[in-house]
């Protein structure tokens, strides 16, 4: 029943109104009384206890004190200020309490000698202990209340405190809620998994959630409504990926031809890893079937996702369909285009390349080769989204760092045929399992975990900026033997015109320390053209420059496989993952690679954790781990995808245990009931599609 009361307008409920029900819709997006109700307290004051007047000590906690007030008086401090102050007692000592403002309006309402439960923070002033501002209330009203043990805060605005409605506010409206619908709130979850996972019933667990009766309590009602959250967004994934496998036919590439067997047996620069020959199994496989293949391929900066995004290409060009690989930049794309132009000149394949700098005449050329399928691969930026382009038969589309890339375009690849192409997406980015199994729940996953051999990891050290001079002569000692270094100095937007002064004058003081002839140094920035940077990064990668003195612009893949050492300066103002990937720039050879973090002494805690993590591991998870835990979700994804998961209650990083229980049930159930067509998944269904109805999978309902 009450469900339907839930889509009341918020300005019904008594003690709301109007003006309270604009600010609320304003403030904190509350339109109906269900919004209210998942409106979930940010934390809680444990009010079961007691405290006396003689065990309160100076701390931040909120205490709450019974005993009575037995004088009020009025001190004047400084020019024309008053404060008013009423002495409280209990039978241990006693203490003050303190307003600076609205003293009529309190004086009036003050009881002297009754019982009263007074409750704020403490602070002590002169040896006595004294709380400004506290909430008072009379014992006996104190006790009839609906207040729970545990008292909820709510998250708030400074709009809202500034226009009256506090805390206790937010709290009395709940319980008005509460009264006008008895809790009589609809079971979303088949009774045999309530029983199975020992939850609480839904109105219970709401009722612990808002007025909990203990700490164990809150945490049933917790666990409850954390996995309901996280179980109904992990249904809809992955109905959305059955469907879209049943749906949506894709191309089956039914025969392994000449193209794959020849250059796997004859061209093969290097053997495959074990990781490797899994991942093109499961593409195999995936691409053999009658179902459109969309699969992410995560793999850490030099893992060799290429060779296994060419070889599938491969199996595409045997089956008689084009592929395109398509990448963030023009340096980017030009290097898959290098690359691959490498692998598949033995083969006698037609490869190409598009991007905004390809010329009229050879687009003329290009445009007409794909149409008539002459041109077997196509590899480009951006402009292979134009509607110009146009394929015979798009069998395979790559996709190389999907967080540069939104939904939408991976859309407008689909439709470049009438059955829509398979679809890889690489990523060098390493996404914890949790948060990929949220975010790409449509998506299957496969992971490239093991280096080819012959790699030596990098040695990563921290260094502060005291310690330069040393930093400078292991720089010559590496120049002397031959190899290249980066310096890369942080670009943050907000402050671009200091940044580039901070790169400038590093430039000019590493040009003094390492002069020409001896030395020779390029310089890569955002403020240069595009023709310029190509030409310093090429005359670096050619070996004519020892040092590349470079914003993050070369974070994304450019291959010098004779630089060895990265310096990173003002490591603290990067991301990890950002230090990650540029790490991951040298490494590329068989020499040993260094990493130096270069930082000043001051630092965050996070920072210092970050250097920490950078120092002690290679592993890509790993540091996706820790960036996830201290950044959260997020910021991780990029901009297309943040806000993806605008979850309530659940926390992506620290829930990823109920994460992992709601995905197994969730799967389990739709493995045996894919319609949800039983009568006990009847409620679920009935949940199911109301949140399908809202366009953001992720709005959740009550």
């Amino acid at each position: 029943m009450s469900n339907n009361l839930l889509l009341t307008p918020i300005e019904y409920l008594k003690g709301v109104g109007p003006n309270r029900g604009t600010l609320l819709r304003k403030e904190l997006g509350i339109h109906k009384y269900g919004d209210l109700l998942n409106l979930y307290p940010n934390r809680y004051i444990d009010r079961t206890r007691y405290y006396k007047i003689n065990e309160i000590q100076n701390n931040v906690a909120e205490v709450q004190i019974i005993g009575k007030i037995v004088n009020i008086k009025t001190v004047e401090f400084g020019k024309g200020r008053k404060r008013l102050v009423a002495t409280f007692v209990d039978d241990t000592g006693q203490m003050e309490l303190v307003w600076f403002q609205g003293h009529k309006w309190v004086r009036e309402s003050l009881k002297i000698n009754e019982v009263l439960v007074i409750f704020g923070k403490c602070t002590s002033f002169n040896g006595m202990y004294n709380m400004a501002h506290p909430e008072i209330e009379l014992w006996n009203e104190h006790e009839k209340s609906l207040r729970s043990a545990m008292q909820a805060v709510y998250p708030s605005t400074e709009t809202l405190t500034n226009r009256g409605i506090t805390n206790r506010g937010i709290n009395k409206m709940m319980q008005q809620l509460f009264i006008e619908t008895q809790a009589l709130f609809v079971e979303t979850i088949p009774d045999y998994l309530l029983q199975e996972l020992k939850l609480i019933p839904k109105n219970a667990a709401l009722f612990n959630i808002h007025f909990p009766k203990s700490a164990d309590a809150l945490a049933k009602a917790q666990f409850r409504l954390k996995f309901e959250e996280l179980f109904f967004i992990q249904l809809q994934l992955i109905m959305k990926n059955k469907i879209q496998k049943h749906k949506i036919k894709g191309h089956p590439f039914s025969k392994v031809g000449d193209y794959f067997t020849d250059f796997y047996q004859n061209h093969l620069p290097f053997a495959l890893t074990g990781a490797q020959k899994r991942v093109i199994k499961e593409i195999r496989i995936d691409m053999g079937s009658n179902a459109q293949m969309n699969r992410l391929l995560q793999g850490d900066v030099g893992s060799g996702k290429t060779i296994v995004a060419f070889m599938s290409i491969l199996l595409a060009i045997d089956n008689g369909f084009q592929a395109c690989l398509m990448a963030p930049t023009e340096i980017l794309a030009n290097q898959h285009f290098i690359g691959l132009s490498e692998l598949a000149s033995k083969s006698n394949i037609s490869i190409k390349i598009l991007t905004g700098s390809t010329k009229t005449a050879a687009r003329k050329v290009l445009h007409e080769e794909l149409e008539n399928g002459t041109l077997q691969i196509l590899i480009g930026t951006h402009a292979l989204l134009e509607d110009k382009v146009k394929f015979q038969n798009l069998g395979l589309a790559v996709i190389d760092e999907q967080h540069r890339f939104g939904v939408e375009q991976r859309s407008k690849l689909w439709k470049k045929n009438t059955i829509p192409p398979h679809v890889l997406v690489m990523t060098a980015t390493p996404i914890p399992r949790t948060l990929a199994m949220s975010l790409y729940g449509d998506l299957d996953i496969s992971v490239i975990d093991e280096l080819p051999p012959g790699r030596k990891p990098i040695q990563t050290v921290h260094r502060f900026d005291s310690n330069r001079l040393k930093v400078w002569k292991f720089i010559r000692d590496e120049i002397a033997i031959g190899r290249q270094i980066y310096i890369v100095y942080p670009l943050i937007q907000e402050s671009e015109k200091m940044d580039f002064k901070d790169l400038m004058d590093g430039y000019e003081s590493i040009s003094r320390d390492f002069p020409l002839p001896q030395y020779a140094i390029s310089i890569l920035h955002g403020k240069m053209k595009p023709a310029e940077k190509d030409a310093e990064m090429k005359r670096f990668s050619d070996g004519k420059t020892n040092i590349m003195v470079a914003t993050t612009v070369i974070e994304v893949g450019v291959n010098v496989p004779n630089a060895s050492v990265m310096i990173i300066e003002s490591a603290e103002r990067f991301g990890l993952s950002q230090l990650h990937q540029l790490r991951g720039r040298v490494g590329r050879g068989a020499d040993q690679s260094y990493c130096i973090l270069m930082t000043s002494h001051k630092l965050s805690a996070d920072s210092k954790t970050r250097m920490e993590t950078m120092v002690s591991t290679n592993d890509g998870f790993e540091i996706a781990e820790v960036d996830l835990k201290l950044r959260g979700p997020g910021n991780l994804m990029g901009t297309q995808q943040s806000g993806v998961l605008n979850l309530q209650i659940a926390d992506i990083v620290k829930d990823k245990d109920i994460l992992a229980l709601a995905r197994h049930h969730a799967l389990k159930i739709l493995q045996n009931d894919i319609s949800m067509e039983r009568p006990e998944h009847a409620t679920m269904r009935a949940v199911y599609i109301e949140l399908t109805k809202k366009k953001n999978i992720w709005n959740y309902i009550s």
